[in-house]
């Protein structure tokens, strides 16, 4: 009975998903009720945790029984996650569950649910050194992504799998066409883009969901430190307790090639996916919060970038969310999506969705737009200028240069955030230097990804350096800075596809989570000044000699409307996102050789018409603007859910 139940609620068709088969999509015609639930390892070829025999990572598979006897292959839908038995996946933590023989029975997420009676395979891979698979977790190194590859290998008949971790019987999969899309959040998603760019045969897909590009972007930002942990702490915490016995060897490769100096090893250089882009044979649909601060935005945009470069088939959704998946924002709309991207990319179906628009970009909370291109046509990178305003110490942010000489100097102090300044953006303090326009006269749209260039002095021999761009101006946005960064989690359930006893299809529902804010941060990046001749080696400073260094903004799409004003702040430690240095300097900002270059739609033209006859606004006694608040201790893992 529950299965029938299930199985209906996609024709009653919750939220907006389906609610007939239209002609060239596929129709959900098996039975899940009956599907072929089984476990096989696959070998990997690599021997991660040193005992003298190859590793072996646990596959569960679900797919339907049909097509095998009639005969007929079918394609894979594939995530590989380390989270199926310590953490949980998606809104509500699922695990994977299993009867007392050891079989299949819940599978995390509606992907099983839904697209098993369409004629997929659905296969959840647990990464080595993770729940039921040999070997060690590396982080994004040669396991992690080598145990997923070895998968897709083995769908298309290049690997070998058995029937038991140790011993067994040879499995093939006679049952698949070979033809696999990776998707995942997160971590899940990290590995999609690392295996992508090995370039396998047969990956025809892949869907990242917040993912990491590299691993090096994930703890340092130019050598300033992300988190107060390296990837050795992230092992730990997901991997298998029998894994943590014999990995650890891996575990101080870990700390040794990742020193929280922030200088580049040849560690990050193996997890920096972005430098095999050229690889990619797969088509992309990439998703990400632009106000996730988990794994931010500089992901998605240098593996848009690079992908680009290289002529990868793909399209992108940009959220106004954190690290949230886009099941739990707009659900019927991604669900419809991933049914005709899978169908296109996997099946064959000419739906069309490769010729639709490449962007769906949230405006406001559940208001979206979509471009033909993104970054938005007519973007170009137009350079903005500080300088000096009438008050001493509130500064002027447009087109025009600042005068030889004049400066602008703050003292990091590490207990205040970018929230702090942007509410003080109006008023002088010693925590920041910030500069903003005259209210817009016309709306200012801002698309991919900018940079800051800073000419500095700082008084001791280390600091770091933040620059965040800030919309000045009411608004109600989603409230990321919240547990649900953005979503609200409800009582009611809707159904995702057929369903059993033991997995039924069916999930909660979310609401936007929103909040009514006087400004909002929409772009940051960080360095440490240290690093100034080289992005991957830091060296001391020294006090009173000035340093030139460029911030690198996350990729953002942001429109600055008429009335409110476009601010830029350049500050020290961004308390909750980057770790103090070892002093607390003061630094002098040399204006003449300070500016903004961003990503205007219109380039200066667009400026010019936004600021036309605009006189910079007078500081007054006005209370602080009021933001989301001040960014919680992010986690050390790329995503528990």
């Amino acid at each position: 009975m529950a299965a029938t139940v299930a199985l209906l609620s996609v024709l009653i068709a919750p939220g907006g998903a389906d609610a007939t088969s239209a002609p060239g999509e596929s129709t959900p015609v098996y039975s899940y009720d009956h599907a072929i639930r089984e476990s096989v390892w696959v070998d990997t070829r690599l021997d991660g945790d040193g005992d003298g025999r190859t590793d072996r990572v646990a596959v569960d598979i679900v797919r339907p029984s049909e097509p095998a006897r009639q005969g007929r292959r079918i394609p894979v839908i594939m995530d590989a996650s380390p989270y199926y038995s310590c953490c949980g996946r998606g809104n509500e933590s699922q695990k994977k569950t299993y009867d007392d023989q050891g079989r299949p029975v819940q599978f995390p997420l509606f992907y099983d649910n839904y697209f098993v009676p369409r004629g997929y395979a659905t296969v959840l891979v647990d990464l080595a050194g993770t729940n039921r698979s040999d070997g060690c977790i590396d982080i994004g190194g040669r396991s992690d992504i080598g145990s997923a590859k070895a998968v897709v290998d083995w769908l298309d008949g290049r690997g070998r799998a058995y029937s038991a971790r140790t011993g067994g019987t040879r499995v093939d999969a006679g049952w698949s066409n070979g033809r696999t899309g990776m998707i995942g959040k997160s971590w899940d998603a990290t590995i999609a883009n690392g295996v992508a760019a090995t370039g396998v045969e047969n990956l025809k897909t892949i869907v990242p969901i917040a993912g990491i590009s590299s691993w090096y972007d994930y703890y340092f930002a130019k050598g300033a430190p992300l988190y107060d942990s390296g990837p050795d702490a992230l092992a730990t915490a997901v991997e298998s307790p029998e894994a943590q016995k014999r990995c650890a060897a891996v575990q101080r490769k870990l700390v040794e090639g990742a020193p929280r100096t922030g200088d580049w090893t040849g560690l990050w250089t193996e997890r920096d996916y972005v430098r095999n882009a050229g690889r990619v044979r797969a088509s992309v649909l990439m998703v990400h919060g632009m106000q996730d601060l988990n794994v931010r935005t500089r992901h998605a945009g240098r593996w848009w970038d690079a992908l680009a470069a290289h002529g990868v088939e793909r399209k992108v959704w940009l959220s106004q969310t954190g690290h949230v998946d886009p099941f739990d924002y707009r659900r019927g709309a991604w669900v419809k999506t991933l049914h005709r991207w899978f169908d296109h990319y996997l099946m064959g179906y000419d739906n069309g969705i490769e010729r639709a628009p490449m962007a769906d970009v949230e405006w406001t909370p559940g208001t979206w737009s979509t471009d033909a291109r993104w970054p938005a046509p007519g973007t170009a990178a137009t350079t903005l200028r500080p300088r000096n305003g009438a008050t001493p110490g509130v500064g002027v942010l447009g087109g025009a240069p600042a005068p030889q000489g004049a400066t602008a100097v703050f003292t990091d102090d590490p207990k205040l955030s970018e929230a702090d300044w942007a509410a003080g953006i109006d008023r002088p303090t010693p925590d920041k230097a910030g500069f903003r326009t005259a209210p817009l006269k016309a709306p200012l749209r801002l698309s991919g990804s900018g940079k800051v260039t800073v000419t500095a002095t700082p008084s001791t021999s280390t600091a770091h350096l933040s620059a965040v761009l800030v919309d000045l101006g009411p608004d109600t946005i989603r409230d990321y800075g919240a547990d649900g960064e953005g979503i609200t989690t409800l009582a009611r359930q809707t159904c995702w596809g057929a369903g059993t006893k033991g997995d039924t299809g069916c999930f909660k529902e979310t609401a936007a989570d929103t909040r009514k804010v006087g400004y909002t941060v929409f772009s940051r990046g960080w360095a440490d000044l240290g690093n100034y001749a080289d992005a991957h080696r830091g060296r001391p400073l020294t006090p009173g000699t000035p340093y030139t260094i460029t911030l690198d903004l996350a990729a953002s799409d942001h429109i600055v409307p008429a009335g409110h004003r476009l601010a830029l702040i350049v500050a020290g430690t961004d308390a909750g996102l980057i770790d103090p240095p070892s002093t607390r300097p003061k630094l002098t900002l040399d204006l003449a050789r300070t500016s903004a270059r961003l990503p205007l739609v219109g380039g200066a033209p667009a400026l010019a018409r936004a600021t036309a006859g605009a006189a910079p606004q007078a500081a007054g006694a006005d209370a602080p603007l009021d933001g989301v608040a001040p960014p919680r201790s992010i986690s050390r893992r790329p995503s528990a859910g």
